[in-house]
């Protein structure tokens, strides 16, 4: 479960046990960095990427300040929709949002809840059922059509029920099924990458195939395909640098902010992440100083040159494409990054992570 940040994770109660305050941004601080950064062309708002942002006592008012600025949210969530339940979320969240990305990492009950801890599957069926027949109602009517994602981690415990969970999300109606290959910062989950020798990797690229197959058997209810993501074939040498050359998702296009107001590049673990270098502080600073600092710029040019980009797990090999049905869907960089100094990017989306 993404919990992790969630005030009432053990990890903040151990942190409290040790005398260190919780880690929760303060409203305040999002309400300014949103109010800084609209009139440079923000264009989303993704409230959190590494706990459960409904649990937010102040979610509520993040919907109100993407409806205030014109700005859309980017959800993800677990999909347990705590507090109000999958419809009143719904209908909340529906109208201000882009993508709600739901955790998924199984096509049985078994899998599933041996990889969500603490997940109910018959819950989950429920909760997203109901949260897609307000979302399409809400479409249906007139309204913004948010996309429905199943976000998933490939592990070698799912991989085998990957074509499955693609025929499950087409039987919900969901619109894209993404997933991004584990992360591997410590050694008691090297075991479960599917990058990890030559072999995972050639089961990985047959349950790719499996996969790309299931979404080409039948259409949403809407007639359109589901639209697979990151489900890219591997070359045997992926065990080192899954997308050798390719660019960064993330600098020059996305702001990440942590709890505590520090600026952050991307989503990579924390320790890792501090390695590429201290850029500001928001509670000190605007985000477009932070933005155009040197000290970003400086990132923005060389991380090429950095061990932690060259492992990252978030670039896309060479094509960078989209499987639809039975052919390959263009996804263009949301933002291209500027090569002229004196007129740098500006932030496309801002993350609390």
């Amino acid at each position: 479960m993404c919990e992790e940040h969630s005030p009432h994770s053990p990890l903040q109660v151990r942190r409290e046990q040790n005398g260190k305050p919780r880690r929760i941004m303060p409203f305040g601080m999002i309400e300014r960095v949103v109010a800084e950064a609209a009139p440079h062309g923000l264009r989303e708002v993704i409230p959190s990427t590494m706990g459960e942002p409904l649990l937010y006592e102040h979610f509520e008012d993040i919907l109100d300040l993407c409806d205030r600025y014109g700005v859309k949210l980017n959800l993800t969530t677990n999909g347990t929709f705590p507090r109000l339940g999958a419809v009143a979320w719904a209908e909340r969240i529906v109208p201000v949002t882009s993508d709600v990305k739901i955790s998924w990492n199984g096509a049985t009950k078994a899998t599933h809840e041996s990889i969500m801890l603490g997940s109910r599957w018959e819950k989950m069926v429920e909760n997203v059922r109901a949260f897609i027949a307000v979302r399409d109602a809400h479409a249906e009517a007139g309204g913004n059509r948010c996309r429905i994602t199943f976000q998933l981690t490939f592990l070698e415990a799912n991989v085998a029920e990957l074509a499955d969970m693609v025929r499950l999300a087409i039987d919900f109606g969901v619109d894209r099924v993404k997933g991004h290959h584990l992360w591997v910062h410590f050694d008691e989950i090297r075991e479960l990458s599917m990058r990890r020798s030559p072999e995972a990797i050639e089961r990985w690229n047959q349950a790719v195939l499996e996969a790309r197959e299931a979404a080409s058997e039948r259409a949403l209810p809407n007639g359109k395909h589901v639209i697979l993501e990151n489900f890219l074939l591997l070359d045997s040498s992926a065990t080192e640098d899954l997308a050798p050359g390719r660019p960064c998702p993330f600098l020059g296009r996305e702001a990440w902010v942590s709890a505590v107001g520090r600026f952050d590049p991307c989503c990579a673990p924390d320790v890792q992440r501090r390695s590429l270098g201290e850029f500001g502080d928001l509670s000190a600073q605007s985000v477009m100083e932070i933005w155009n600092g040197e000290a970003y710029r400086e990132l923005v040019t060389t991380y090429r040159n950095r061990y932690l980009c060259l492992s990252c797990n978030m670039r896309k090999p060479s094509g960078g494409k989209a499987w639809v049905g039975d052919l390959f869907k263009f996804r263009p960089a949301a933002h291209t990054t500027s090569t002229n100094t004196d007129t740098p990017p500006t932030p496309s989306a801002l993350t609390r992570c």
